[in-house]
């Protein structure tokens, strides 16, 4: 059942098209050859000491397109947003994103009708988080990739985590798509932060 509400369409899913995985759980720490060199390199002593997984680690390695923005969002940039992800869908870019708020959602639903990559940076421990048949399908045919820098304590979001999430985000990205920037939302942090890292706007 479809939902719409304030131009947005919102789905209704039944539970029961849920599944749970833990024995898929992997993690990488900066030891390890498969650690991303990007997140020493951008975020110091912030970066991650350990990053949890599911799916294929090797999406890290290939370019990625960060996804950001804010929660309110004008209505000409959300057509921009969604017109964005059926782009990167059609061409096959590799998009990396919390997928959080409602225009990455939105846009999340656009790129899953594809195969390009997809890598989905929740901002909370991905142990005994509930994941959909779709992310499961996608991650069993090797295009989607589940990461997370909390461990198994730390299953209810909060606002340092999301910005944490977002530091990461940023950090593995080569280019980065800001789809709108409320003035003093997270969001307007984030890009303040990264503005010395040298990465391409889109």
């Amino acid at each position: 059942m479809e939902k719409y509400i304030l131009g947005f369409i919102f789905t209704t899913i039944n539970v029961n098209s849920y599944m749970t995985i833990a024995a898929s759980i992997q993690v990488i720490d900066p030891g390890n050859q498969g650690y991303p060199p990007a997140l020493k390199d951008r975020l110091g002593d912030d970066a991650p000491d350990n990053i949890w997984y599911i799916g294929n680690i090797q999406l890290l390695k290939i370019p990625k397109t960060a996804l950001f923005c804010s929660k309110i969002c004008p209505g000409e940039a959300i057509l921009q947003a969604i017109t964005k992800a059926q782009e990167w869908r059609d061409n096959g870019r590799c998009i990396i994103s919390g997928f959080h708020s409602p225009v990455e959602k939105e846009c999340l639903k656009i790129l899953l009708r594809g195969m390009q990559p997809i890598i989905i940076c929740p901002a909370r421990s991905i142990e005994k988080m509930r994941i959909s048949k779709e992310w499961i399908e996608g991650i069993e045919s090797g295009h989607i990739l589940i990461i997370s820098p909390f461990n198994y304590t730390k299953h209810r979001l909060t606002e340092k985590q999301s910005e944490e999430r977002n530091e990461l985000v940023a950090a593995l990205a080569d280019e980065i798509y800001f789809a709108h920037i409320s003035k003093g939302s997270n969001t307007e942090k984030l890009n303040e932060t990264i503005s010395s890292w040298g990465l391409k706007l889109i």
